[in-house]
């Protein structure tokens, strides 16, 4: 099958087929995100992913999910979303679930009788972007949208019947907001009700905007305190009735995952477990390596 650059994909789709139907990401304008910035975004010819298609009913002909690849499918018209969902089911005819990367920007652009027809072929559980409920984090990450906007297109796809797992970035807003920041995020998910909670932590590569923010001091980076203490607010406030929370990311300060509510209290005793252990490491802040994976809590 053919990819361009680096693949990408959550964790949790470990399991699924990867099909190419996007190159790159068309904002490419976050401030954190490294993964695209040189590879221009295009998309990919239907014929060759009808050629793709034939070659995984050859290996793999009960595939079950299909992860649209690489950073911003959901990008694509509706109509050609449409026309990729029938291949699938063509070629894949077990094929249950079709997800992929999506962001608030471009729900935008299906409309509500559009994003039903998606959902009548499959397509669910979106891993999408959200990041912060705090406009002044979306500002900082230029998001290119802001809280209000993310609350109104989530809850379109969510009156469609599409389930999404929500990317959250603990530290996005510094330390100064950083109570606000959480509160904010989990008033955005409690309302929209993902199936999945995926955290992270702010982690920049040096080709990223904010890296040079960081370096200069225009940004503040948390501190290993401060990133538990969001976390631990955040988890506080979410009141959901059945969403994984998945806080295994290797940028993450801690290991957390769980499901709520009926992990809630265990996770919280968790946090407060580790805070007393790496009581005299607080302070000061993680060494990483590549994609923001900790490599040091000195």
């Amino acid at each position: 099958m053919k990819y361009t650059g680096i693949t990408y994909r959550p964790p949790f789709e470990a399991g699924s087929l990867l099909l190419q139907v996007t190159s790159g990401c068309s904002h490419n304008k976050c401030s954190f995100c490294y993964m695209y910035k040189d590879v221009p975004f295009s998309v990919e010819p239907i014929e060759q992913v009808k050629k793709d298609l034939a070659e995984a009913r050859e290996y793999y002909p009960d595939t079950r999910r299909v992860f649209l690849e690489n950073g911003d499918p959901f990008s694509l018209s509706a109509r050609r979303l449409i026309e990729i969902g029938q291949a699938i089911h063509e070629y894949l005819p077990k094929v249950e679930n079709i997800s992929m990367y999506a962001s608030i920007r471009n729900i935008k652009g299906k409309s509500d009788e559009e994003l039903a027809q998606l959902r009548e072929l499959g397509f669910n559980q979106f891993n999408i972007g959200v990041e912060s409920g705090l406009d002044e984090a979306l500002k900082l990450m230029n998001k290119g949208y802001n809280a209000k906007e993310a609350f109104y297109e989530l809850s379109r796809l969510r009156n469609a019947g599409i389930d999404y797992a929500a990317n959250v970035i603990l530290g996005s807003a510094g330390p100064k907001l950083l109570r606000e920041n959480a509160i904010a995020t989990a008033r955005l998910i409690n309302e929209t009700t993902p199936y999945l909670v995926f955290t992270t932590t702010l982690h920049a590569e040096p080709v990223s905007p904010i890296y040079e923010d960081m370096k200069s001091g225009k940004f503040i980076e948390s501190t290993i305190g401060e990133y538990i203490e969001e976390e631990e607010i955040l988890l506080k406030n979410l009141d959901l009735s059945d969403t994984l929370f998945f806080g295994l990311h290797p940028s993450n300060i801690l290991r957390l995952y769980g499901r709520l509510p009926d992990d809630k209290n265990a996770l919280l005793r968790e946090i407060k477990a580790q805070k007393i252990r790496l009581e005299d490491k607080l302070d000061s802040r993680p060494i990483r390596r590549s994609e923001g994976s900790i490599f040091k809590i000195d």
